[in-house]
């Protein structure tokens, strides 16, 4: 038996196939926004709850969660600089919890409503430690985080010519807390020019022996510091800068006239370093200063004489001591906010 151009589908599909596109159950909905209901606490009450269910809704293994939170959630907060003034800088934030392994979900939204409770406040260790008490409170966690990085302007003169600019500098501050024990952490990136001394000497070479003009390659490079603050330390951000600086003199420059780029070419020329270099000295200002206890030192000098970059890491207690680093570790040090 032949069958042309007979529809075989099942009745029930025919009669949803209606110029509205709508279903018998979808046409008795109500399909305009309602600007009047109100949400009142019983219907509330009524709401389901999927995140705080019950331990048979886990999916997979119901193991311990260590992170689960909220990454660049973003908000203006207030800091305090050296001199006492106020800057509301825009802020990313991250928050988390550790999760039992009989437990569903967290309310994520409460971690936000923690930090909008203290927004006022001009924020440092202590107010990070305050709010990072409410969610553990309200989330009823054991282990808890918060991280909240910003970008810090400090002003920078020129050289030589008492120009000045503002210098921005990429700062997170950390509190981390792991069986009740609190940890307080500062990460910066402080970005300097690095001259090859190995360059620098085939240079002068090329210029004594021969006669020829010959210029060593320098170039950005970042020093990223992790550093554990003790709680009973005062710390502020610029003096950890100022640290870099002793250590690293070479910092790159905000307004520049032409008697500053022959200063910077002099000045560079009187700190000629290998990446290695760069992670020893460092260590040496950190180690001296006791506003810091454990610390790491992550720095990448991005080679322009080479398609790679140079890179180092030196660790000092066991903080930041791990077998593993993150494989983009090294890329994320960039001069961008």
């Amino acid at each position: 038996m032949n069958i042309q151009n007979e529809d075989i589908r099942p009745q029930s599909n025919l009669e949803d196939n209606r110029e509205d596109g709508l279903s018998p159950t979808e046409k008795n909905l109500n399909t305009n926004y309602d600007n009047e209901f109100v949400a009142t606490p019983e219907y509330i009450d009524t709401l389901p709850d999927l995140q705080n269910g019950d331990s048979s809704l886990i999916r997979g293994s119901k193991k311990q969660i260590q992170h689960v939170g909220i990454s660049n959630f973003k908000m203006p907060l207030k800091y305090k600089n050296l001199d006492g003034d106020i800057l509301t800088l825009e802020t990313s934030i991250t928050g988390s919890v550790s999760l039992e392994a009989n437990k569903k979900g967290i309310n994520m939204s409460r971690i936000m409503r923690s930090f909008y409770k203290h927004s006022q406040d001009t924020f440092d260790f202590e107010v990070i430690e305050n709010a990072l008490n409410d969610y553990k409170d309200d989330l009823d966690s054991g282990d808890a985080r918060i991280q909240v990085r910003f970008s810090f302007p400090m002003k920078k003169k020129s050289l030589r010519s008492n120009l000045e600019g503002f210098q921005y500098y990429n700062v997170a501050l950390e509190v981390v807390d792991v069986e009740n024990t609190r940890s307080n952490i500062v990460h910066l990136d402080y970005v300097y020019s690095s001259t090859c001394p190995c360059s620098l000497e085939l240079s002068e070479h090329a210029r004594t022996e021969r006669g020829q003009l010959a210029t060593p390659h320098s170039q950005r490079s970042i020093a990223r510091i992790s550093a554990l603050i003790p709680t009973d330390k005062p710390f502020n951000i610029e003096n950890l800068v100022f640290l870099c600086r002793e250590a690293l003199p070479t910092e790159t420059q905000v307004m520049v006239k032409r008697e500053d780029e022959q200063a910077f070419a002099e000045l560079n020329a009187s700190n000629p370093i290998f990446v290695e270099d760069a992670a020893r000295l460092l260590c040496e200002k950190l180690s001296e200063f006791d506003g810091v206890a454990d610390f790491r030192v992550v720095v990448n000098h991005q080679e322009s004489l080479h398609s790679h970059d140079a890179i180092s890491v030196l660790i000092k207690g066991q903080t930041f001591n791990q077998t593993s680093l993150d494989p983009m570790l090294f890329n994320s040090l960039n001069h961008s906010s």
